[in-house]
């Protein structure tokens, strides 16, 4: 296969592939006038009439009869790949944008907005976007819980904390969860009796596990 002047010879089973492409019915069009193209250059067409024919530009025409003299058919199928022409964000730019979501509070608002972190580091809404959505973050979404009011509450957690990061040896752990079976001992909001158009509270407030265990090893038990 070899390209003189505006004539490229094709061997028989390249000619038989182009012809089917552009007689299926079902090939997009640029990969139709691509093929036209070539078989055109082919049969000795000058530039001009394959432009005509083609009904594109002469570098057009040059690209592609290039494209198939390194590439074969297939070449003329898809389109190479061509760098986006926005440059990349920095690094440290991704980095000031997730620092700053986590870390800091936008003045006069509860929580960052597109428009409001990309006023203050200088990049377009869109890109704060991809960047919090590559990191998974979601500023407007703020999870939280409620902390026990109990006065020795950090001893506590502490404690039952140090059973699973340094438990005793032959130690068994017991972690009793709550179920909506069991009944509540407590409530820190009485919500009973139900009052039309009244919820009732899910907050509920029952023997914590600290307790449990310190009642078990109160009567001789093991824990």
């Amino acid at each position: 296969m070899r390209r003189d002047d505006n004539c490229l010879y094709l061997n028989p089973a390249d000619r038989a592939q182009l012809q089917a492409l552009l007689t299926d019915r079902n090939t997009p069009r640029k990969v139709f006038w691509r093929a036209e193209i070539v078989l055109a250059t082919a049969d000795g067409c000058g530039t001009n009439e394959i432009m005509r024919r083609a009904s594109t530009s002469k570098p057009t025409v040059w690209r592609w009869q290039g494209r198939y003299l390194d590439e074969g058919v297939d070449g003329l199928r898809r389109d190479k790949t061509r760098p986006s022409r926005v440059p990349p964000l920095p690094r440290e730019t991704r980095l000031k944008v997730i620092a700053k979501t986590v870390q800091e509070t936008p003045p006069n608002a509860t929580h960052w907005s597109r428009a409001l972190m990309a006023e203050a580091v200088g990049i377009s809404p869109s890109s704060v976007g991809r960047i919090w959505a590559e990191a998974g973050l979601k500023p407007h979404l703020v999870r939280g819980f409620k902390v026990s009011n109990d006065p020795m509450f950090e001893e506590k957690v502490a404690e039952i904390v140090g059973l699973y990061l340094d438990p005793p040896e032959r130690a068994v752990v017991l972690c009793v969860d709550e179920k909506s079976q069991i009944q509540a001992l407590d409530r820190t909001q009485p919500g009973l009796p139900l009052k039309k158009g009244r919820a009732l509270p899910r907050d509920k407030q029952g023997e914590n596990p600290a307790s449990i265990r310190m009642r078990i090893l109160g009567r001789g038990g093991r824990a």
